[in-house]
């Protein structure tokens, strides 16, 4: 997955040079020493008493700790006075998304399921992909979110953000989000139609690195034969109604929603 991740950067549209900005965050020993032959930013982030060094099923109890410590590690960046864009490994980058970036929102994370309104509570968001300010608010967000893990106990931080994202608390801090169009941050839940447009894919709502791998295999040849085409026929293939990946394949049969 990693080799994936790193080669979308490569051959997506003004992302290479994104590639020495990106810090790779493993989680144990083995990932990190797997990083360093590969990327030359690389983070050990331990966690005291648990061993991340396997594979951890969904919503099991070392997945919660995983998911809950990347939450307090972000709080630490952005404490730190940093900006960051926070990116799951099963992301593909196919185009730049920071002009994406450009209004006096807070936070904007990318959404499962769009509703259409880019302010809209209803927007089903994920937390794989997030671009956050480093600003009170968020900081004082992130404390919160980290905190309301003791509130809701057994689920994950995407849960919990959906909880308290409605609450008043939450409100009164100003803190404005924004949900990020799956025309342009699509994923397997909700894939973006148009190749022209699209700028992340997100192996979202699939359970299983052993099923993800190769959907997101077939989403670089896809984007291979895109970019490999003439301006007309790339104009053409955005403007038809044919959906345009031939992901997912894998995935298909443990969707968690599935919506095209």
């Amino acid at each position: 997955m990693l080799d994936l991740f790193l080669e979308s950067f490569r051959i997506g549209e003004g992302t290479s040079r994104l590639l020495n900005h990106l810090v790779i965050v493993a989680m144990d020993p083995t990932t990190f020493f797997r990083c360093k032959s590969v990327h030359p930013h690389c983070f050990y982030l331990t966690t005291p008493g648990v061993d991340f060094s396997k594979d951890k099923r969904f919503m099991s109890e070392d997945y919660l700790k995983l998911m809950w410590r990347r939450i307090d590690f972000l709080r630490v960046v952005l404490e730190l006075g940093y900006n960051f864009v926070f990116t799951d490994a099963d992301i593909m980058w196919l185009r730049d998304p920071f002009p994406h970036f450009d209004s006096m929102d807070e936070i904007y994370i990318a959404c499962d399921i769009y509703q259409g309104n880019s302010s809209d509570k209803r927007n089903m968001a994920n937390g794989g992909f997030n671009y956050v300010k480093s600003v009170r608010a968020t900081i004082e967000f992130y404390k919160y979110w980290y905190m309301a893990r003791l509130l809701h106990d057994k689920q994950h931080d995407q849960q919990v953000f959906e909880i308290i994202k409605r609450e008043p608390i939450v409100a009164a801090t100003g803190l404005r989000i924004r949900y990020l169009d799956t025309k342009y941050f699509g994923g397997f839940c909700q894939p973006s139609r148009d190749m022209n447009k699209v700028c992340t894919m997100h192996a979202n709502c699939c359970v299983g690195i052993e099923k993800k791998v190769p959907d997101l295999k077939s989403i670089l040849n896809d984007w291979k034969n895109f970019t490999a085409l003439s301006p007309q026929e790339k104009e053409a293939k955005g403007s038809s109604t044919a959906y345009p990946w031939s992901a997912p394949n894998k995935c298909r049969a443990t969707m968690i929603t599935f919506n095209f």
